[in-house]
């Protein structure tokens, strides 16, 4: 999921039963950020994990 506004760009990678890490993981081995690399907004890289037993958000990181 890619989200941009004015200022910022927020890149989102969703994991199930995985890790915030495995995630971000994905962020850099996919190059999804490369097409931002010239751009001026500040970047966000967010790894999200969630759990298929709650139902909820188990971890998170971001860069």
């Amino acid at each position: 999921c890619i989200v941009e506004t004015d200022d910022y760009i927020y890149i989102f990678e969703f994991k199930r039963d995985g890790t915030a890490d495995e995630a971000l993981a994905q962020i850099e081995a996919k190059g999804y950020a490369r097409p931002y690399e010239a751009d001026p907004r500040t970047l966000y890289k967010i790894g999200v994990n969630f759990s298929s037993e709650t139902g909820t958000v188990e971890d998170w990181k971001t860069v």
